[in-house]
């Protein structure tokens, strides 16, 4: 590693991270017009890249953006800045912005799209221990609007409702879709239990189809206890047994309150057992590719 800080990959240069710049111009910067991933590395393999990466490209067709790399030299770009970094455990934050354009919100103007990669040590976002949320008064975009579907650079929506979180001293917020049905928390995918069984809110209610959300809902599969994709009511978050947020800068989170309600337990028995069938997951190497 060079200089004792991280490399950032620009544009096919590696530069460290002090010296690491886009223009004021890039439509990135300007209009939030581009799309990133959150992905990690564990123990020297990048947990689920391939499928990462499909998502990247989804996203960027959904915004018309042509990434001037094929699949598998992005994957080894990300390959290559957690080499020269010299990290077996690692985020990585995988941008593709518009490119430098003008003042004006014409896509056209910008002619060469920037790939940007930046990986560093990061715990996990908000730690292991089970944690407190609010329903926001924000709602989350219509799947008509600006879906989070697409994993946009645009995160007003979900900053609106952290800062409501913290403004109301809760650790995250869960924002509902327009009809006032469960969609998700400011960064990451939820579940409740009840009875046994699991649920999370499908994608007709606005939320970002999360790659840890999919392992998650694997796992419960195979566990045996009933795994529901279907709407689920505010009235059914506040008095559920169990639950708990998924995410890749989350990992897997209990919550322990919601609106200042306890919940049952945090984490109950069937969130620990998700933990650590996730904790299994992850440290096997047959569920990513290897760094080196």
């Amino acid at each position: 590693m060079s200089s004792g800080e991280p490399l950032v990959y620009i544009d096919g240069r590696f530069v460290p991270k002090s010296e690491a710049r886009i223009s004021v111009y890039d439509h990135g910067f300007l209009y939030g017009d581009g799309v990133f991933e959150g992905i990690r590395a564990y123990n020297g393999v990048v947990f689920k890249l391939k499928e990462h990466i499909d998502r990247l490209y989804d996203s960027a067709k959904v915004l018309m953006i042509d990434i001037p790399m094929k699949k598998d030299e992005m994957i080894e770009a990300v390959l290559e800045t957690i080499r020269r970094n010299g990290f077996k455990d690692c985020y990585i934050r995988l941008l593709v912005t518009r490119g430098v354009g003008d003042l004006g919100l014409d896509p056209r103007r910008c002619s060469n799209p920037s790939v940007i990669i930046i990986a560093e040590p990061l715990k996990p976002l908000l730690g292991k221990k089970a944690i407190s949320v609010i329903i926001s008064s924000i709602k989350r975009d219509r799947v008509d609007a600006t879906s989070h579907q697409a994993k946009s650079l645009n995160y007003l929506n979900s900053i609106l409702a952290k800062l409501e979180a913290i403004n109301a001293g809760a650790d995250d917020a869960i924002l509902l879709d327009d009809r006032g049905f469960v969609s998700e928390a400011t960064a990451a995918n939820l579940f409740i239990v009840k009875e046994g069984k699991v649920a999370t809110p499908p994608q007709t209610t606005g939320i970002l189809p999360g790659i840890t959300r999919g392992c998650v809902m694997e796992i419960v599969r195979r566990l045996g206890y009933p795994m529901e994709e279907r709407e689920i009511t505010p009235f059914e978050l506040l008095t559920a047994d169990e639950a708990f947020l998924t995410g890749t800068g989350y990992e897997i989170v209990p919550i322990s309150e919601v609106n200042g309600r306890k919940l049952k337990e945090a984490p109950g028995p069937i969130t620990k057992k998700v933990i650590e069938e996730f904790e299994k997951l992850k440290g096997d190497p047959e569920n990513g590719v290897k760094v080196w």
